[in-house]
């Protein structure tokens, strides 16, 4: 299964990355982005990675999981590397920007998913 911990819900995602999720890892699942203080600092945001991550382990330890892992950056990479401590295999998503200059400073900012990419 594929567990969504991003601030993207899958009722937002498009039907590529959908299609995409289902076909690789089957069942998919939202997993709230929780709100990261910006005023913590390393330790807080360290521990704060500890929780989520035993919560991660307590709901879906037994099943095989891997987590689709975007959001706010030095809490991703404190709770990566601890998901993949305990073998749990994650996940990016890429796209395509595309932007379209409308003139008078007006730019439209499209995302075309493309692929899911593993975190090594």
């Amino acid at each position: 299964m594929l567990l969504n911990l991003s601030n993207h819900p899958i009722s937002s995602w498009s039907d590529e990355q959908l299609f995409a999720a289902k076909h690789l890892f089957g069942e998919i699942e939202d997993y709230p982005f929780p709100i990261i203080d910006p005023r913590w600092d390393a330790a807080q945001v360290e521990e704060f990675s500890d929780e989520i991550l035993n919560d991660i382990i307590q709901r879906y330890g037994s099943k095989d999981v891997t987590v689709h892992l975007m959001g706010e950056l030095t809490f991703c990479f404190a709770l990566l590397k601890k998901l993949q401590h305990h073998g749990i295999k994650c996940v990016a998503s890429t796209t395509e920007r595309i932007t379209v200059e409308q003139g008078k400073g007006t730019i439209i900012k499209q995302f075309r998913f493309v692929r899911f990419r593993e975190y090594l």
